[in-house]
């Protein structure tokens, strides 16, 4: 079936052969946030629709409308501000739900209502206490009312991977009935392997004899590792549209990674012969800006996108690759949007070759935000023998996340040694105003810690302090990782600095403002997740 949703294509597109077309349903914005610690504000998920509508996601999820009115307010706003991609909200399977979803969806131009219900006997008898004859009932019942507020509605079956094969052709054939043009059947828990779910596609669009006027979804999780494995194995049991999230970002150990699926059918065209519309070039920036956004590290040995994907240190590789580069490289570089650059920055380099640095790799800035960032950078060119270009994209997005936060690192000064207990002197910038604080502690990390919650009162509880180095070298940049809990609620916050007292600082602060962010955000205990 074609999805009368789809966007037509654009000049620059070629045309794809519907028997070759596969869908990508981006939920970063949604599930992709349900990962403790990655809350994003408004503006943020902003910024991240206009880049997925840039890559040319067939659709964005950008939020649970009904959650809370800062989640109804994104989606809203992300509705507005795409222009290609089509938007959906999720909704679970209630009237209200349903209503705030349609309402918030206004002005998208291409909207969808993505409504669910548990279907495994696991699901009926401990979460929903619901009969199979209410589970039916209730499908028709949210299907058809989202289907009278809008053209477009997926259904999915949480769940669906552990649910009887008969009950799920049942449900399925109901939600088609009812209106459904996407039928989703997620593997919720992560707990099918491939064979097994490539089988389940192609026992329901056998069996269930409307499965025609719908487009079949996978919604993979990684808990066994296996979520990419298993979205390819649907399509091939006849799915297409794969539900993925950049970086593989979502709840637990995350969905099924964009990047990884797109390149995957891209590469592997031998022996699976579907196309996507993704523009790979933008896949790096995407993943990069959702990184910087939720404070999520990208593991260097993340396929695709990660900074050692097409990095070579052995020196059989690297002969290989000077003799021919595919002997160690199976894709470009260039195809996932990373640049080779002979352009090398230092401290007597000027704001010129710096702001053509950043066009090179991705960055428009405004004026004000450049002679800031270039600031930065002269600064750290004079305490840096090198500068590497995950420098650059360090000091570009701590700007970008300092312009957003109400708590500001102003200075600090450490005495430590092994005299007596360490002191940190800590200054902040709050709300524009500057205020000041010292602390002693066990340790100058411990210190800064206690002076900073001197100004900034809280009860979070640290989960988490990781210390790495963005490059190799003794004046190698560090990069903090912090976790705070505080009534449930996980955070993580990251700071960069040459200096590692000051990265720490920087991190905890960026935390402090994410649990702020927070603090905001409600749910209803009974929401669930795909």
């Amino acid at each position: 079936m074609t999805d009368p949703t789809t966007p037509a294509p654009r000049p620059d597109e070629a045309p794809i052969p519907p028997a070759e077309r596969v869908f990508i349903f981006d939920t970063t914005l949604r599930d992709g946030e349900q990962s403790p610690g990655a809350a994003m504000n408004l503006e943020e998920k902003v910024r991240i629709a206009r880049i997925l509508d840039e890559l040319r996601v067939d659709v964005m999820e950008a939020g649970f409308p009904v959650s809370s009115k800062g989640d109804f307010d994104a989606v809203q706003a992300v509705a507005r501000a795409v222009k290609d991609a089509g938007v959906c909200g999720l909704a679970r399977a209630k009237r209200h739900d349903i209503e705030q979803a349609a309402e918030a969806l206004q002005g998208a131009v291409r909207p969808r209502i993505h409504t669910f219900l548990s279907t495994s006997p696991l699901h009926r008898l401990h979460k929903l206490n619901m009969s199979e004859e209410q589970v039916l009932e209730a499908i028709t019942d949210s299907v058809t009312l989202a289907r009278n507020l809008c053209d477009d509605v997926e259904w999915s079956a949480e769940d669906g991977s552990r649910t009887e094969p008969d009950f799920l052709c049942r449900c399925v054939e109901v939600a088609i009935k009812a209106g459904a043009t996407t039928i989703n059947i997620p593997d919720t828990v992560g707990y099918t392997t491939p064979q097994e779910y490539q089988d389940l596609f192609a026992r329901v669009m056998a069996r269930v004899p409307t499965s025609d006027r719908a487009i079949f979804s996978a919604h993979c999780h990684n808990d066994l590792g296996l979520a990419v494995a298993n979205s390819l194995a649907a399509i091939q049991g006849g799915a297409r549209q794969i539900e993925c999230t950049i970086n593989g970002l979502g709840e637990r150990a995350g969905n099924a990674a964009l990047e990884e699926v797109v390149m995957a059918l891209r590469v592997r065209r031998d022996t699976l012969p579907f196309r996507t519309r993704i523009r790979t070039e933008v896949l790096t920036r995407a993943s990069r800006l959702v990184s910087s956004v939720t404070g999520f590290v990208v593991q260097p040995n993340k396929a695709i996108v990660g900074a050692n994907a097409f990095a070579h240190e052995s020196g059989i590789h690297q002969d290989g690759i000077i003799k021919n580069r595919a002997t160690y490289e199976i894709m470009t570089p260039q195809s996932v949007g990373l640049e080779k650059t002979s352009l090398r920055l230092g401290k007597l380099s000027g704001s010129n070759a710096f702001r053509a640095k950043l066009i090179e790799m991705g960055y428009a800035l405004g004026d004000n935000a450049l002679t800031e960032a270039f600031a930065r950078f002269k600064d750290l060119a004079d305490r840096k023998k090198e500068i590497f270009d995950e420098d650059i994209l360090a000091l570009v997005d701590e700007g970008i996340a300092e312009a957003q936060n109400r708590i500001r690192f102003e200075s600090l000064e450490i005495l430590a040694g092994s005299k007596g207990p360490p002191k940190a002197t800590i200054e902040l910038l709050m709300d524009g105003q500057k205020a000041g604080a010292e602390a002693t502690g066990n340790g100058p990390v411990d210190a800064t810690f206690n002076a900073i919650q001197k100004l900034v009162p809280h009860r979070g509880k640290l989960l988490l302090y990781q210390v790495s180095a963005i490059t190799a070298g003794t004046d190698a940049q560090a990069e903090v990782t912090v976790r705070l809990e505080e009534d449930g609620c996980t955070v993580n916050g990251q700071g960069t600095d040459p200096d590692t007292l000051v990265a720490s600082a920087k991190a905890y602060i960026h935390a402090l403002n994410r649990l702020a962010i927070k603090r905001l955000r409600t749910l209803p205990p009974e929401e669930g997740s795909l």
